[in-house]
This record gives structure tokens, sequence and C-alpha cells, in this order.
């Protein structure tokens, strides 16, 4: 009899243990408690806490969690909203798709951009790859937390609205724009154009666009609303692309509304060592109206998301050339081009008379970032070799890059400049797929 008892036991131990191999493996921590434990995450555990819908999805929901790290939160001065970080699908980063609804009231999208360097974007925010985890919590609900390097900011309404406005499409928001969250810019003169050229449908289109809308500043020249017409508002839309500017590519062209048989307008971004961001739209094949030529302009409030895209805020409007060389130069003072600028005003400011009088020009201006370099800042200091340097980036001649190409056809291309012993040298080659002309100077 104890022999048997003996037995029955041991079969009922055995039997227990395989009861619990088969059971499902479970993190030993649930999000919450990785949360409260890890000191690099505790500013966003506090808002957790405080935030009893938030609370409640991380307890009974599977979901994805975009978590900022302290160090995003110290370089974050607005507003925090926790929800717009949840979103109540569990997503590791193969699993992300392109447009995730958030757990905020309305649900505002967030966009996920992945790179060619194999970086994973949420909105403006790279996802730091090797802290991701994925765990079940105590209902054995499947959770994932992603951590952050910036935090996540959905577009808002002032405290002063009577409405809280969350998920708006790029025309709804030119429209309320005045009681948004966008700071002092105003955009009442681009948007009088959108609706006069009777181009709301482009600004409500369903899908995921980059929208660049110029601010109320950039129209302070009388005439400048009046050449907004609707080819000029079609090249300030990326169509089917969400680009924020943390995961866009430098210096690539993209292709804009404004893109057909007879006008071509392209529109790249890129950044200045200072973190200002720039757009620019190169009009590659023109008409009467719409002049070939590079225009300029910051980025004065970026990343702002819509349920159709993005929008950025910009300092001008693209497209149009209505300035001088020297008005150009002089209205970029504090921009791209503010060494350049400097370095002429403390040569005596006599190239930009210069420039005035001598007709159709084409200047060669250096970026802030090549006035950095240690041989350059040498010579800075000699008055009148810099002065050669300036008359070395001036031609006596409208030379845009179809001419540049036409010169270049079977040999390099010589062009003089305004100090009369000096020429420069163009080339035009292909690098990567990609066009590349370069330019060297000599006696």
């Amino acid at each position: 009899m104890p022999s048997a008892f003996r037995r029955c036991a041991l079969q009922a131990a055995l039997l227990a243990c395989l009861c619990v191999a088969m059971l499902p493996l479970r993190a030993n921590a649930s999000i919450v408690e990785k949360l409260r434990d890890d000191p690099d995450l505790s500013q966003f555990y506090s808002l957790l806490e405080q935030n009893i819908i938030a609370n409640s999805t991380l307890t009974l929901r599977p979901c994805t969690v975009f978590v900022p790290t302290n160090a995003a939160f110290q370089r974050h001065n607005g507003s925090k909203h926790v929800l717009y970080h949840i979103t109540t699908t569990p997503m590791t980063k193969d699993e992300l798709i392109k447009v995730i609804p958030s757990d905020m009231g309305g649900n505002p999208s967030l966009y996920i951009t992945k790179n060619r360097n194999g970086d994973t974007y949420v909105n403006n925010a790279r996802i730091i790859p090797s802290l991701t985890v994925e765990m079940t919590n105590s209902l054995g609900m499947r959770q994932v937390m992603h951590i952050i390097d910036e935090v996540l900011v959905p577009l808002t309404a002032l405290p002063t609205a009577k409405m809280e406005y969350t998920n708006l499409d790029a025309y709804q928001f030119m429209k309320q724009a005045d009681i948004l969250d966008i700071g002092d810019n105003r955009l009442r003169s681009y948007r009088s154009q959108v609706t006069l050229m009777r181009k709301d449908n482009l600004y409500q289109a369903p899908g995921g666009h980059t929208f660049l809308v110029p601010v109320d500043e950039g129209f302070k020249q009388t005439t400048r609303s009046s050449l907004v017409d609707n080819k000029v508002i079609d090249g300030h839309v990326i169509p089917n692309n969400v680009i924020f500017t943390a995961a866009a590519q430098m210096e690539v062209p993209q292709t804009t509304a404004a893109f057909e048989d007879n006008l071509k307008v392209t529109v790249s971004f890129f950044k200045q060592k200072d973190g200002k961001m720039y757009v620019k739209s190169n009009t590659i094949i023109g008409d009467a109206k719409h002049p070939t030529g590079v225009v300029l302009a910051e980025i004065v409030k970026g990343n702002i998301p819509v349920r159709n895209g993005v929008v950025h805020l910009i300092h001008r409007p693209l497209m149009i050339i209505d300035s001088t060389v020297t008005q150009f130069l002089q209205d970029n003072e504090n921009g791209a081009l503010r060494k350049f600028y400097d370095v002429i005003m403390d040569n005596g400011g006599e190239v930009l008379t210069d420039i005035s009088n001598l007709g159709e020009i084409t200047i060669l201006a250096p970026s802030n970032d090549a006035w950095e370099a240690d041989n350059v800042k040498n010579l800075i200091r000699n008055r009148e070799k810099l002065r050669e340097i300036l008359n070395m980036h001036i031609i006596k001649d409208k030379l845009n890059v179809d001419r540049i190409r036409q010169k270049n056809k079977n040999i390099i291309a010589q062009v003089p400049t305004v100090n009369n012993r000096t020429f420069l040298y163009f080339n035009v080659k292909e690098e990567n797929g990609e066009e590349l002309i370069t330019v060297e100077g000599g006696g």
C-alpha cells in the first residue's frame, strides 16, 4: 500500500510538471514595472501614473508604447500628451505599419518611416533599436515598448480655444491656424490664395503627403501674394510621401504636385550644422510665369502631424523669384548664407554695390559651414586677398544648370569671373546614379 501511494504521488508530480511546462512563457516584469525601475524613463513613467486611461490600457489591453528618454523630455519645452505615445495594437519594429492611430482623443495618426540606413522613426523621433522590449501583462496581453529620442507632439488647439482640435487634415489646419498651438505663425495670406485658386482639394486629399506652408512673414512684399497661382500651390505639396525632418534624405529631390510635361518642380531638404532646416524648390522646366531656378526657404516650424500627412511652416513661398541677388543676400543675413553676407559686409560692402551694377550675374555662394575651415579663416583676415576671393565667386552672366550642361558637353566648361585673371571650371559627372556638378577656381 505505501508503495502504491508513492507511485500515485510520483505520477501526480510528473503531471504537474508537464502542465507547468505547457504554459506560455511570460516576461518576468510588466511594461509598467520596467518603466518604474528604469531611471532614464522616469519622466514618462510620472506622466503615465497621472493618466487613468493610459494606466487602464497598460493593465487591461494589448498595446505599443513609444517612450521618450528623460534626455528627450529635457530638450522638449511644450505640452506633453502621454496618450499620443500609445496605440492599442502591439507591434515590434518589423511589424510597424506606415500609419498608426494613437490612443489620444480623436485618434490622431502616428507616421512610421523606415530609411535606407535601417533606422525607424515614429513622426520625428528615432526608435533606439537595442532598447525595444516585448512582454505580456498580468492578463496575458501582448505589449511592446519602444524607446525614442524625441517627445511626440500632436497638433492641438490653444488653451483659449473653445473646442479641441486633434485630427485635422491640412486644409482644416490652415483654416483653424489662428487658434492652434503653432506659436506666433500666421497663415492668412497663403490660405487666402489656396481658397482663391480653389485648391482646397489638394490639402484635403486622403492618404499621406508633405505640405509646405509659407507664413505671413513671407508675404511682406506686397506683390508676392498675387504670384501664388495654382501651379505655385502645387509646388508646395509632395504627394504620397510623408517626410519628417529627422527622417528626411538630405539634398534628395522630391517630386511635387507641380510635375508635368510643361512644368517640373522638385523640393529637397537640407540641414545646417547649427541645426536649422531648409527646403529649396528647383523649377527644372519653367514657363513664362514660373522661371527656372532655385528658391530657398527656412523651416520656421516643422513636423506638424495632420490627418493626411505632415505640415512644415516655411518663412517664404517657394518657386517665386522676385528679388535681386543683393536683396536675396540681405534677406538671408540670418539664414543659410549668413556668413557669406557677413564676410561681404566686413570687407566694406562694395561687393554688393558691384553686384547691383553688373546686370545679369551668377553668384556661387558658400554655405555657412564652408567658412569654418581653418585655411579659410586665415584668408578672411587679409582684406585685399579676400576681395579677390569674393570676386572669384561672381560670374558676369546668368549661368543656370542647363547652360552648364551645354557648355560641358565635350570639354570641361571654362567661365571667366569678375576677377579677370581667374576662371572657373565646371564639370558634370554621374556619381551613384545621380548627376553631380563640381566647380574649381584657378588662374
